[in-house]
């Protein structure tokens, strides 16, 4: 858009203020709702501390057992895991963890609920969480089974009212840890390392769960290189068919994968079971595919509300396309006017629906209704913001664009435009 097209496109929005003020309103509406889903998204799957490798990790989150007449689907066993996962070849770091369990506290006389992960040493290296107090369990604590825990600074505050909690003890699930470490707060959206309380793996009661095919783990596989996950799945496909099935009397095959972030979020928004040699793959494509037809599907009906807007604010406005054919105004012209119009209405929309979004987020985080949630609209939002912005005002623009470049000068003057 030169700064001609601009000038004369930014007369007319300001010469018809009342469609100019209609089509703002829904363009902007439509990209806040489009920005706050996206922000939704980014915060649950998009890098963000602690987890901030995303694009180079893995993860194992779901096994199935199945034979002729039984189907059992859960998180990983620790058995698998360390028989199968630990030393997989190509793989930077690699962690092992427990989804979260929900426990009641006393401190002080007063209940306290908090959620609860074990972890190995690994999970620490590979995330980077943020210390407030002391620093993260080590591998002698996973070896020895050290009743040691981290907690975050929201649990700290539950616990000792805000004072300092290194070296201080809670009670969690029967057992007295002893606090090492305070970190900032994880939001809930991150649902493979989100907890209150983090404590080693080994101070599970029993041996039983050491051999477990299935059960309540999962894995964490940092590759060097996104480059290496064929390789990675390909060679994790491979253990888990060589893996012994656990009661081969009901069940005949064992069934795993090895997912991205998207994938896993993918299988659980499609309820995919695990499928060995999927690699994850279909479920990430599915995903995407999904939310893609959903944006699509969003944006299709407000879009046409705009076309029939747009068509009725231009053809109020034949008089003037009818000057100016008559004074040798080409059809690709007046097309480029009127597109460039709709572009400079829907960028404007766009930084709209951007200040609009930052109180809705923050409202959001404000409510509780996602707990330790910290959504906001960042440049890699606001940037897939302003693209969908210039694509809606391209689709919303172009047909009324065409069809009153094509209105013969006569008729435009006599104000005969439908």
């Amino acid at each position: 858009m030169n700064a001609s097209t601009f000038k004369v496109a930014l007369r007319g929005l300001l010469r018809r203020k009342f469609f100019t003020f209609i089509s703002l309103f829904g363009i902007a509406f439509t990209l806040l709702m489009i920005l706050i889903g996206s922000a939704l998204l980014d915060h649950a799957v998009g890098p963000h501390p602690p987890e901030i490798r995303v694009a180079r990790s893995l993860y194992v989150t779901e096994m199935k057992l199945s034979g002729p007449h039984w189907t059992s689907t859960s998180g990983a066993g620790y058995g698998f895991l360390d028989a199968e996962v630990r030393d997989l070849p190509g793989a930077e770091r690699i962690a092992f963890f427990t989804m979260p369990s929900q426990a009641v506290s006393y401190a002080s006389g007063h209940r306290v609920d908090a959620f609860f992960k074990r972890t190995d040493a690994g999970f620490w290296k590979i995330l980077d969480f943020t210390f407030l107090e002391g620093g993260p369990m080590t591998e002698a604590d996973d070896r020895d089974a050290n009743l040691v825990a981290v907690i975050n600074a929201s649990t700290r505050d539950r616990f000792f009212g805000g004072d300092k909690a290194l070296g201080r003890t809670i009670e969690i699930a029967g057992q007295s840890f002893r606090v090492v470490g305070v970190v900032e707060d994880v939001p809930s959206e991150r649902v493979l390392i989100f907890s209150d309380v983090w404590v080693p793996i080994a101070t599970m009661r029993g041996d039983s769960w050491r051999k477990d095919a299935l059960g309540n783990f999962g894995a964490i596989v940092l590759a060097k290189d996104a480059a290496d996950f064929p390789a990675l799945r390909a060679e994790f496909a491979a253990r888990v068919k060589r893996h012994p099935i656990p009661d081969p009397a009901h069940y005949k095959q064992l069934d795993g994968t090895l997912d991205t972030m998207a994938g896993t979020i993918g299988r659980k928004m499609f309820d995919i079971a695990p499928e060995t040699g999927s690699g994850g793959l279909s479920a990430a494509v599915k995903l995407r595919i999904g939310l893609s037809i959903l944006a699509v599907l969003f944006m299709t009906l407000p879009a046409i509300n705009l076309v029939n807007v747009n068509l009725s604010r231009i053809l109020d406005r034949a008089p003037e396309i009818g000057v100016r054919k008559a004074f040798g105004a080409t059809s690709r012209a007046l097309v480029a006017q009127f597109v460039a119009e709709n572009v400079l209405l829907t960028i404007v929309g766009g930084f709209v629906a951007a200040v609009a979004a930052a109180p809705i987020l923050m409202a959001i985080n404000l409510s509780g209704l996602l707990p330790y949630s910290q959504l906001a609209v960042n440049w890699r939002i606001l940037g897939e913001g302003l693209v969908a912005a210039v694509f809606f005002g391209v689709l919303s623009g172009v047909y009324p664009a065409w069809r009153m470049s094509r209105l013969h000068p006569a008729e435009a003057l006599r104000g005969v435009a439908s």
